[in-house]
């Protein structure tokens, strides 16, 4: 409430008590609701204790799920690669398998023949022994015949040694031949070597 008083012939303005009053309520009660205002804002964004657990039960749920998703897909790739490898396995001996068949079916039949000719004899084992070379180049199995190459303990088995001109430790002599299988050795050739000369 305002009031005029009139001094010295000019107007005075004054403010009442209880107007001042009133006035100072209202802009107190605006700067609570001022100060209130961001506290309230700020507890309605924030998740309560229960909201973030049930989202930390959740992420930890997915993770769960993930682990044990690659864990069964690990599983099944180590399944799948143990069984290519046993196909692959049965599937080269079968291979070789029936490719032998062919030469046990020359030596049946060569030894079905009724006949004393020796050439005609001798003539079915050599056809036979050729099919078993064949046989053998198919899957990569070299014969090791090592006459006068340096001893190799790696490919050749020394059983004896013999006078000869060639260097010592030559071989010259093969008992046995060698065979290896991909550069690997199946079989050492069992050899006779040269003596050093005295």
């Amino acid at each position: 409430m305002i009031a005029l008083e009139i001094r010295n012939g000019a107007p005075i303005r004054q403010q009442s008590k209880s107007g001042g009053h009133m006035e100072q309520q209202e802009n107190t009660q605006q700067n609570e609701q001022s100060q209130a205002s961001p506290d309230a804002a700020a507890t309605d964004t924030t998740p309560s204790l229960a909201d973030m657990l049930k989202e930390a039960e959740r992420k930890a749920q997915e993770h769960y799920d993930a682990w044990m998703y690659a864990k069964a897909e690990g599983e099944n790739i180590r399944r799948r690669a143990a069984e290519d490898v046993s196909k692959a396995q049965k599937f080269a001996v079968e291979r070789f398998s029936n490719e032998m068949l062919a030469v046990m079916d020359s030596l049946q039949a060569g030894l079905a023949v009724q006949t004393e000719n020796i050439e005609s004899f001798k003539s079915g084992m050599e056809l036979t022994l050729k099919q078993l070379s064949s046989v053998f180049d198919k899957f990569n199995i070299k014969e090791i015949n090592p006459v006068g190459e340096k001893l190799d303990p790696h490919k050749h088995q020394a059983i004896g040694m013999m006078e000869s001109d060639q260097p010592a430790n030559t071989v010259v002599s093969v008992m046995q031949k060698g065979y290896s299988l991909n550069d690997r050795v199946l079989r050492p050739a069992l050899v006779m070597v040269a003596k050093a000369k005295e």
